[in-house]
């Protein structure tokens, strides 16, 4: 089963923290020692806010994802309970952006890489789960609130199981409304 990252909007305060986290994560914490203009932030997820909700939305490594399905170029994969992309495959055809039922996946430039026309290349770009590091989503790890919550097999088994006590306590209680 693929792992996924699950956010709560009761909690969530949109203070977008966790997109930070995403590119030092990713980009290493040299971006804090930079020019600002000269760096492009392209976080693997995205804070929904409105008026009565925020939420982060990313990715949500699907069983069998339509995003995977749709590469012309085996540029997504899955690797380790996630669904990667690997950008030096990718040629950014945006049919993964387009399948991607959450709104997932977006396009990004990728820095000093330039199409025959001289334009930026694009890359589809989304939520890995911080794979390549041993303590998890980062995003998780620095949510002020902890709105956010690594969602594994062994937590949806367990959640799982207790929603179905819960109802098989309601319905006892409904036919038996003495006790």
């Amino acid at each position: 089963m693929n792992y996924f990252v699950k956010g709560n909007p009761d909690l969530c305060i949109g203070c977008r923290t966790c997109m930070i986290g995403c590119v030092v994560a990713h980009e290493g914490k040299h971006i804090f020692e930079i020019d600002p203009d000269s760096y492009t932030f392209n976080p693997k997820l995205h804070v929904v806010k409105t008026a009565n909700i925020s939420v982060p939305v990313q990715c949500k490594h699907c069983e069998n994802p339509a995003c995977m399905a749709v590469c012309p170029v085996g540029a997504i994969s899955q690797k380790e309970h996630c669904i990667v992309i690997d950008p030096d495959k990718c040629i950014g055809c945006k049919s993964c952006e387009d399948s991607c039922p959450f709104g997932a996946i977006n396009m990004v430039p990728v820095a000093g890489k330039f199409q025959a026309d001289g334009s930026e290349k694009k890359v589809a770009n989304k939520c890995d789960l911080c794979i390549e590091n041993p303590a998890g989503p980062a995003c998780v790890r620095v949510c002020p609130t902890e709105a956010l919550t690594l969602v594994t097999e062994e937590e949806l088994v367990d959640s799982m199981e207790k929603k179905r006590a819960e109802s098989a306590r309601i319905a006892f209680c409904e036919m038996h409304p003495q006790k």
